[in-house]
């Protein structure tokens, strides 16, 4: 898709808003996970790219020395579209080890770590997703800049990719909590019939689970379903994301809330749920409490 300059710089300034004001609601855990060390990484690199480009742009000159190199406004479409390529390449695999992370955390696996080591591991992992991302995208992908022959001093519009792979990840995930709230109505429904002895146990635990699936679906649905909406619109319409605007922290505060009720319907062992063992990330859009569960005997 082609995008004039003006209404990328404003693109940019938008995510920039959007991603301060969601860095200052969740200051006070936002660095207690992994997903919010990335997302103030994210919103670091947005600010510095946004306010070069716009200052590139908006030279008298058309141009600006910096270390000696002369950039134009040619840069700007380079620049953006290196950011999009990193960006599309950093979906999948902050999804990855933002969902092992929540793994970890919600059974219990790094209970001796201390809030110190993980903010560090967390800052060492970030920093190294975005290295290995500028690595691919030079080196190992098939990225060429497009600038329709346009000379540099007179650059108005870019041509910029769009992104695919957030409803690819979005739609995984919620195939997966759509699947394990099958499996868990499943579940109680081949144990309906009056159960032996020796059956009560997993009648009583099947019950459970199903209760754990549904209230955790209700929490993330009561909170995201006109996100979830807009997603829909997007996949049904023929229109696409830029790019460069596909990784932000909006997205990623979705991708947390989703990854917390995946976690918790799929993988976190419902005794835990149900006893308050399992330790929730930090989340600022959904309260993840659950309602005292009665066995079913």
């Amino acid at each position: 898709m082609i995008i004039s300059i003006p209404s990328i710089l404003l693109g940019l300034g938008g995510k920039c808003l959007l991603s301060c004001a969601l860095v200052f609601l969740q200051w006070n855990h936002i660095c207690k996970s992994f997903l919010g060390v990335f997302s103030v990484s994210l919103a670091v690199v947005d600010t510095i790219l946004t306010l070069f480009v716009t200052t590139l742009h908006m030279h008298a000159d058309g141009y600006i020395i910096l270390l000696g190199l002369k950039l134009t406004r040619y840069h700007v479409c380079l620049l953006v579209q290196i950011l999009g390529q990193m960006c599309n390449a950093l979906q999948w695999p902050v999804a990855v080890v933002a969902g092992l992370d929540h793994f970890l955390r919600v059974t219990r696996r790094l209970q001796p770590v201390t809030g110190r080591t993980r903010f560090i591991v967390c800052l060492f992992v970030t920093g190294l997703l975005w290295y290995l991302a500028a690595l691919y995208v030079f080196l190992l992908s098939d990225f060429i800049p497009v600038m329709e022959g346009v000379y540099h001093t007179q650059v108005h519009q870019c041509w910029i990719i769009h992104t695919t792979q957030i409803l690819q990840v979005s739609m995984f995930l919620l195939l997966t909590l759509c699947c394990a709230a099958l499996h868990a109505g499943c579940s109680t429904r081949f144990l309906k019939n009056p159960p032996l002895k020796d059956q009560s146990t997993d009648r009583s635990r099947a019950h459970s689970r199903r209760d754990v699936v549904y209230q955790a679906i209700h929490i993330f649905l009561k909170t995201w379903a006109l996100f979830l909406f807009f997603l829909a619109m997007i996949l049904l319409l023929p229109v696409g994301i830029p790019a460069y605007l596909g990784l932000n922290i909006a997205w990623l505060c979705f991708l947390n809330s989703l990854l917390i009720a995946v976690v918790l319907c799929a993988v976190c062992p419902v005794s835990q749920v149900t006893q308050g063992l399992a330790a929730v990330p930090p989340d600022s859009f959904c309260e993840w409490t659950f309602q005292c569960i009665v066995s079913v005997s």
